[in-house]
């Protein structure tokens, strides 16, 4: 089959999408539809998400290897960065660098909140879900999701650790 590289804007309102609730947060619930899927990106992943209202983009996270970016496409509604709570709404952007702020966006009006959003797709990356001190790690097809509170430093309890 051919892939497509050029999607009109009648082919991306008719691009099936797929509804997902976030693993962590079932407030976290939103329609998306894979515009890199759709046009055979394999390192950047590009969404379109629209969440319903009073609906969450995902859990509060941050990404330690892979950056992300969000475009308001319309709708009102907030994004949680770290401890900031900032409106949006049509034409923002945010950007989250890898290691940025913790971040999730909530649609607070009463229409649906649309989203442009882009990220990486890395081999591997390490997540915090700080409201829920819990750590993702991600590799290939693996992931691994552990209290932080277990997390241990081997080089605490051997000072060798690292050395030739």
């Amino acid at each position: 089959m051919l892939m497509k590289h050029h999607l009109t804007a009648a082919e991306v309102e008719n691009l099936e999408g797929t509804r997902k609730t976030h693993f962590l947060n079932s407030q976290a619930r939103r329609l998306n539809k894979s515009l890199g899927d759709a046009t055979g990106l394999q390192n950047i992943g590009i969404h379109w998400v629209e969440l319903a209202p009073g609906d969450a983009s995902t859990e509060l996270h941050r990404h330690y290897s892979e950056e992300e970016a969000v475009y308001v496409l319309e709708g009102a509604g907030q994004a949680q960065l770290d401890d900031e709570i900032v409106a949006i709404g049509p034409g923002d952007f945010i950007g989250l660098p890898a290691g940025g702020p913790a971040h999730a966006i909530t649609n607070t009006s009463n229409s649906p909140l649309r989203l442009l959003v882009v990220g990486q797709r890395l081999p591997s990356d390490v997540g915090d879900y700080p409201r829920l001190q819990k750590r993702l790690y991600r590799h290939g097809g693996q992931w691994d999701l552990v209290d932080i509170s277990a997390i241990t430093d081997p080089k605490k309890s051997n000072p060798n650790v690292g050395t030739k």
